[in-house]
C-alpha cells in the first residue's frame, strides 16, 4: 500500500474512531430520560462538545509518526486528498469525514496551504449518500385505523420508561392536529405518517419528529414527550406551527442528541419541514458543530461572491471587550475580543475565551445566542472600508494579518444578529415594549433556572429576534449563579449612599440597582418592575441559588404554555 493510502486510511480511521465514541455517549441519553437523571443529560450533552478537538489531537499524533508535519509535501498531500476522496464514494458520514480531515490538515499546516486543492474547502458530495428513507419510517393508516396507527408510531420508539396513559395521551394529538392544522383532516385512506426513526433527546424531553403527507400537502410536526418520574412517560403537546418548530431547533438551545447512521439524511429530512433552516443550522441543532461550521463557511464564501457590499460596524453600543461588524446582507456578526479593555473590565482575554467557552457547554435555555468560533479567517480586504479598516487596527491589531489582498483575523465569535433591545426600545410601539421587558425578565429567570448570571445585565447586551423573543449575547461577565452573593443594599446615612465602612466583595451584587443600572427611561423601569417585581428583590435570587443546590430542576418548555395538553 502506497504512504498516501497508508496516511488517508489513519485518518479516515480517526473520524471512524471519533463518531463511534460521539453515537455512544450520545446513544446514553436514551437511558438517562428513562431514569430521569437529568444531570446526567446535561453532563453528556457538554461532554460531546469536546470530544470533537481530542479524536483530532489523537491522529494528529498518530500521524506525526508516520509523516515529518514540519513541512507539506505537496505531491504527497494531493495524492492523500485523493485517496481520502475515493474511500468515501459510499461512506454513510461523508460530509463529516470531510470535515475531520480538514481539521486534521488545518492543525498540520500553515494558513496559505487552505484551498480547494488539499482540503474540502468546497465539498465533493451532491447528495446525502445514503437515502433520506432510510432515517425514516412510514405508517399507513389505511391499514388499521389512525389510533393504532398513531400508537404504532410511538412502540417503535424504544423509550425504555411506560406511558401513564398513552390512549389519552393519542386522543389528545389528533385534537391537537384536528384545530391546529384543520386542512390536514383528511381521511385514512389519504395520508401517511413520515417518522424519524430516532428520538431527539434534549434536557428533560424526548421529541419525535415528523410529517403528515395527504392529498391536501404536508404537515410537519414535532411532538414533545416528558417524564414524569414517580408515574412515567407523557406527551405534553404537538407542535405544528413553522415558528414553533424553528424556535424548537433555534440557535439559543443546547444541541439535541440523535443516534444516527446518516446525518445528512436527518438534515435533509428536516431541511424539509423547516426550509428556513440552513444545513448549517441543523448540523449544529443535531449536536455536529463542527458540521455545522463547515456548512456556514460555505455559505458565508458562497454569499461574499454572490453580493458586492462592504463589511460595517455593526449597529449597537460599542462594547468594552469586543469589537463587532457585520454584512449588510448575511445574518450574523463577527465578534472579536479587543487588545485592551475598558476600565470597568477587570480581567483579560483568558476569561473571555473560558466565559464563552462555558455557554458553549451550558444549557443555554433559549436565552444564549450559540457561538462559532473560528480562527486564522481570511477576508478579502477590498471589502472593508477605509474608516471600518482604520477602526479594528487601532481596536484588534493584535488579532490582524495582512497577506496580499487578504485580511487575516486570528480569532473570532460569529452570532446570529438580532437588533439590540435597548436600540429596539426606542422606536418600538407601547405593546411591543410591554412585550420584550416582559421577555427580558423572563430570560434572566430562565437562565437563572440554569444557574447562569449574566453579569452585565444592561439592554444592549440583549437582542431581539424576528420573532420578538429576547435572548443574551454577551458572555464576557457571564459567571455561574451560585458563585455570586446577593446583597441588600445598604441603609443611607443621609449624606453617603454607601457607608465607608460597608465593605464590598467581588462576587458582591445589589440586586436592587437592577433598574437604575438596566435603562435610564423610567417608563421603561417602571414596566419592568409591573412585570416582574421579583427581580428587584436580592432575596429573590438567593432563593434561585438554593433551589440550584438543592438540586431543583426547573422545566423550560420551548413552546408556548397554551399548546400543552392540559389535562396534564
Amino acid at each position: 500500500m502506497q504512504l498516501s493510502q497508508v496516511i488517508a486510511n489513519l485518518i479516515l480511521k480517526g473520524f471512524s474512531h471519533h463518531y463511534s465514541l460521539f453515537q455512544g455517549l450520545t446513544s446514553q441519553a436514551q437511558v438517562h430520560f428513562a431514569n430521569a437523571d437529568w444531570q446526567s443529560m446535561q453532563r453528556i450533552s457538554a461532554e460531546r462538545i469536546s470530544y470533537y478537538d481530542k479524536r483530532v489531537n489523537e491522529c494528529i499524533e498518530k500521524l506525526k509518526r508516520r509523516i515529518d508535519a514540519s513541512h507539506i509535501d505537496t505531491e504527497l498531500w494531493l495524492a492523500i486528498k485523493a485517496d481520502y476522496t475515493d474511500l468515501m464514494s459510499f461512506h454513510p458520514q461523508a460530509e463529516l469525514a470531510e470535515t475531520f480531515f480538514n481539521s486534521v490538515f488545518c492543525r498540520l499546516f500553515h494558513r496559505k496551504y487552505f484551498n480547494n486543492d488539499f482540503i474540502f474547502v468546497e465539498s465533493t458530495l451532491t447528495a446525502p449518500l445514503v437515502p433520506v428513507e432510510e432515517e425514516y419510517k412510514s405508517f399507513f393508516p389505511v391499514v388499521d385505523g389512525l389510533l393504532p396507527t398513531i400508537k404504532q408510531i410511538f412502540a417503535q420508539f424504544d423509550l425504555k420508561a411506560p406511558f401513564i396513559d398513552l390512549e389519552a395521551d393519542i386522543k389528545n394529538i389528533v385534537k391537537a392536529f384536528v384545530k391546529q392544522a384543520p386542512n390536514m383532516n383528511s381521511r385514512n385512506h389519504q395520508m401517511r405518517f413520515d417518522i424519524l426513526k430516532a428520538p431527539f433527546y434534549r434536557n428533560k424531553a424526548a421529541y419525535i419528529v415528523g410529517r403528515i403527507v395527504s392529498k391536501n400537502g404536508v404537515q410537519p410536526f414535532i411532538i414533545p414527550i416528558l417524564h414524569n418520574k414517580s408515574k412515567g412517560l407523557f406527551i405534553d403537546a404537538v407542535l405544528t406551527n413553522s415558528v414553533q418548530m424553528r424556535v424548537v431547533f433555534g440557535f439559543a438551545r443546547a444541541y439535541f442528541m440523535v443516534n444516527t447512521r446518516s446525518p445528512s439524511g436527518v438534515v435533509s429530512f428536516l431541511n424539509q419541514l423547516m426550509p428556513n433552516r440552513t444545513p448549517a443550522e441543523l448540523y449544529n441543532a443535531i449536536g455536529f458543530h463542527k458540521q455545522g461550521k463547515s456548512e456556514f463557511y460555505r455559505e458565508f464564501l458562497n454569499h461574499l461572491a454572490s453580493c458586492k457590499e462592504d463589511f460595517e460596524v455593526a449597529a449597537g453600543t460599542p462594547g468594552m471587550v469586543m469589537e463587532v461588524f457585520t454584512h449588510p446582507t448575511f445574518p450574523y456578526v463577527f465578534k472579536v475580543i479587543r487588545d485592551k479593555f475598558g476600565d470597568g473590565k477587570p480581567f483579560g482575554r483568558r476569561t473571555v475565551l473560558e466565559r464563552y467557552q462555558l455557554v458553549k457547554q451550558h444549557d443555554k435555555v433559549g436565552r444564549m445566542a450559540d457561538t462559532i468560533e473560528f480562527s486564522d479567517v481570511a477576508f478579502p480586504i477590498s471589502r472593508f472600508p477605509e474608516a471600518l479598516l482604520s477602526r479594528l487596527k487601532k481596536s484588534i491589531p493584535g488579532s490582524l494579518e495582512f497577506d496580499g489582498d487578504l485580511l487575516i483575523i486570528k480569532h473570532l465569535y460569529i452570532e446570529r444578529r438580532m437588533t439590540p433591545l435597548n436600540l429596539f426600545l426606542k422606536d418600538a410601539t407601547e405593546q411591543d415594549k410591554r412585550h420584550v421587558m416582559r421577555e427580558y425578565g423572563q430570560a434572566l429567570k430562565e437562565m437563572m433556572s440554569a444557574n447562569i448570571f449574566p453579569g452585565d445585565m444592561l439592554l444592549k447586551n440583549f437582542g431581539v429576534t424576528k420573532h420578538k423573543r429576547v435572548i443574551f449575547y454577551d458572555y464576557d461577565e457571564v459567571q455561574y449563579l451560585t458563585d455570586m452573593n446577593f446583597r441588600e443594599l445598604p441603609k443611607s446615612d443621609g449624606y453617603f449612599d454607601y457607608p465607608d465602612a460597608y465593605s464590598v466583595a467581588p462576587q458582591d451584587v445589589f440586586i436592587e440597582q437592577l433598574t437604575t443600572f438596566v435603562t435610564t427611561d423610567p417608563h421603561i423601569k417602571s414596566i419592568l418592575l409591573e412585570q416582574h417585581p421579583e427581580l428587584n428583590r436580592a432575596g429573590y435570587w438567593r432563593e434561585q441559588q438554593q433551589k440550584i443546590k438543592d438540586g431543583v430542576s426547573t422545566n423550560i418548555y420551548p413552546y408556548p404554555e397554551s399548546l400543552r395538553f392540559k389535562s396534564r
